[in-house]
């Protein structure tokens, strides 16, 4: 019985010159070598012109337009970006005017304050779990539930209930906490809490309503930050559920006020690419118009590169 199929020939097959045809990548977007001693500047030049690292000098350009436009920079972020180390560099483009507004989720005052009352977070969880004991630090607990029941009393969110206790608190660190920075610089930090996440919502003091009523206060202070977003940017940095839900649902509210939010940039920023901020994050929002970009790698790294070329940005005429 004969074979039903033979291979194919080539010959006669139609070609044509690879310098006629259309490329992705061309030499002149290759990366360049680097001397001892060059500057940041120099280094970003030196990147290739290719896929993130071209990715990166766009967004720290649509960053820099933003500023000099007046117009918004949101970062809503994880609270892993306070456990290595980056509240530091997030203050600094605070106090700069370059972020106009922080959102965070309720793990992230948790760290913000243990940093700045005590100089130390990040509880070791294997080691205390099996113990129960993970979770339960007393001076956490107690005198963060206190802040926002009383802030919740004056009208205040739970970013500025917090913010302002740690600002006018004598805690060693206070200078480490972006909470407190937002307070002393009038830039909105809102906090966006899922019931039963966070550490604070297993102790005696935590008042129910009042994280309740504080949590949504802050959400419709973000709606009102978001409301101007429109040619701006918003980074999500390290939170893979909880705010790009929140951001998504922020955008559908404005944009049902009435507000204009189309032509803006949106970056997501993490170690490993979840659905959500893709999708709800740098998908969803700019498919009207404006572009989201994707930005992998580890936040002690990426962040502080990115405030860099910011800062390179600013400094050209």
């Amino acid at each position: 019985m004969k074979w039903k199929f033979k291979p194919i020939s080539l010959r006669g097959l139609k070609t044509y010159s690879v310098k006629d045809r259309k490329s992705k990548v061309e030499v002149k977007s290759f990366a360049r070598p680097l001397v001892g001693g060059a500057s940041f500047g120099e280094f970003l030049s030196s990147l290739p012109d290719i896929l993130a690292a071209r990715d990166i000098k766009d967004v720290a350009d649509a960053i820099v337009a933003a500023h000099r436009g007046g117009r918004t920079v949101v970062v809503g972020m994880g609270a892993h970006v306070v456990k290595v180390g980056l509240a530091p560099i997030i203050i600094d483009l605070m106090e700069r005017g370059i972020i106009n507004a922080v959102a965070m989720n309720g793990a992230g005052i948790v760290h913000d304050f243990e940093a700045a009352f005590a100089g130390r977070t990040s509880e070791d969880v294997d080691a205390e779990l099996g113990r129960g004991s993970f979770g339960m630090s007393r001076e956490t607990g107690q005198l963060l539930n206190d802040a926002i029941s009383r802030g919740i009393r004056k009208g205040w969110g739970i970013g500025r209930s917090v913010g302002e206790m740690i600002y006018r608190s004598r805690f060693p660190y206070r200078d480490c906490s972006i909470l407190a920075a937002g307070t002393r610089l009038h830039v909105p930090v809102t906090v966006h809490v899922a019931i039963g996440t966070d550490i604070l919502h297993i102790h005696p003091r935590m008042d129910p309503a009042a994280t309740g009523k504080g949590t949504h206060m802050d959400f419709r202070l973000l709606a009102g930050v978001v409301a101007s977003l429109e040619e701006g940017v918003y980074l999500n940095i390290g939170s893979a559920v909880l705010l790009p839900e929140i951001f998504l649902k922020v955008l559908t509210l404005v944009r049902n006020k009435g507000h204009i939010v189309k032509n803006f940039t949106t970056v997501n920023m993490d170690f490993i690419q979840h659905y959500r901020p893709v999708t709800n994050v740098v998908n969803r929002p700019t498919r009207e118009g404006g572009r989201g970009y994707a930005l992998t790698g580890h936040h002690e790294i990426m962040v502080p590169l990115l405030a860099a070329a910011i800062n390179e940005g600013l400094s050209r005429s």
